[in-house]
């Protein structure tokens, strides 16, 4: 059986799976392929949204258990079952979405280009589906390396190749907008934890039981209502055919930015050039602050305003009734989605000014404004 593009070239039969089936047709229609991208990156998104889940995880075992895990070692603790698990060592499972997100992303990034973004799209969405499911039962058994394993690695691969495959095929699909186009593909993730915190915060009321906190079944929920709509996505995947262009479009040969160098840099060899380390350096560092704030947005409030959330300024966390904390529990479940709404916007503003006023202009823009904006939380939190 032969199947003939629309270029006139022929090839065998592909799988389903295959790049050569999801290269599209004349005619087709751009747009239909960003919400394909979305609703992949809302569902690994929630990487963002864990948060919630570090206090209710941290009294697992209920508060009449006794707290010993102050006094283990980081390696006991993975492996205990008889204390409640502390915050801090919850929160290296953000560490290693984040490690593994970009390693993953950068050892697999050539795969993606050759097996095309629905293989990828696919694979992303059983490890990021199958590492919650895992973490679920890593919950169930009160074993943090389980949890650790699930959800930081075999999350964080899904995480990876779930993040840069949109990416990559928007880029092919919007070259008069680069800009704009990776910032529809990213914004999802940044709003991811819109949607998943209140919803995690609504399944964790649900499932709650004198006995459970209800952490385990949020997990197989969510996953599999993220397992679907990763699928779908990915199978709303299309690439474009060799050499298309958007109709009336044509690169300008003319234009020479400032910040394109006039000699050829393979990819191969990007690494061994102090620029590229330098960029490195300078994301990492902005990505890091941002990103610290984030995984710990749902306790931090919690503990840091406590009473403060809900009209009881004279009462710290600690002193809260379980109702009052089921309360500022909700409420900080909803300042994670403000903060993943604006990450939203952020993300597709920047992006897409990009384009207008150039890349540097857009760095130095937004990281004057992000030094000056981490001032002033420190400042907020002093009054």
């Amino acid at each position: 059986m032969t199947i003939t593009t629309d270029t006139g070239a022929g090839f065998q039969s592909a799988g389903l799976l295959d790049r050569e089936r999801i290269v599209a047709q004349p005619g087709f229609n751009r747009w239909l392929v960003p919400p394909a991208a979305l609703a992949i990156h809302l569902c690994i998104g929630m990487a963002y949204g864990f948060s919630v889940f570090w206090l209710p995880l941290s009294n697992a075992l209920g508060a009449a258990t006794p707290d010993t895990c102050k006094s283990m070692s980081l390696f006991s603790a993975l492996f205990t079952t008889t204390c409640n698990w502390r915050v801090a060592d919850l929160g290296w499972i953000y560490t290693l979405f984040f490690v593994l997100l970009g390693s993953s992303a950068a050892i697999w990034g050539g795969w993606l280009e050759r097996a095309g973004p629905r293989k990828a799209g696919v694979v992303s969405a059983i490890c990021w589906c199958g590492g919650i499911a895992i973490a679920a039962l890593g919950v169930m058994s009160h074993q943090l390396w389980l949890m650790w394993l699930g959800a930081g690695v075999i999350g964080g691969i899904g995480l990876g190749l779930g993040y840069i495959s949109p990416v990559s095929t928007l880029i092919k699909w919007f070259p008069d907008r680069r800009g704009m186009a990776t910032g529809m593909a990213i914004m999802g993730f940044g709003g991811g934890a819109m949607i998943g915190a209140p919803l995690a915060d609504m399944l964790m009321k649900t499932f709650k039981t004198p006995d459970s906190v209800g952490v385990w079944q949020t997990f197989l929920v969510m996953a599999a209502i993220y397992f679907v709509f990763m699928i779908g996505g990915a199978f709303g995947y299309r690439i474009p055919p060799l050499g298309w262009r958007p109709e009336g479009w044509a690169p300008a040969p003319s234009a020479k930015p400032a910040m394109i160098t006039p000699h050829h840099v393979h990819l191969r060899d990007a690494h061994k050039t102090a620029q590229f380390w330098l960029i490195w350096a300078v994301l990492c560092l902005n990505v890091s602050a941002g990103i610290g704030v984030i995984g710990m947005a749902s306790p931090m409030l919690q503990e840091i305003f406590g009473g403060r959330l809900i009209g009881q300024p004279d009462l710290a966390f600690t002193a809260l009734s379980p109702e009052q904390k089921a309360a500022i529990a909700a409420i900080a479940a909803g300042f994670a989605g403000l903060l993943s709404l604006f990450n939203i916007g952020g993300r597709f503003f920047w992006a897409s000014l990009s384009d207008k006023i150039g890349r540097k202009n857009t760095y130095y823009t937004f990281f004057i404004l992000g030094i000056v904006l981490f001032g002033l939380i420190g400042m907020g939190w002093a009054v």
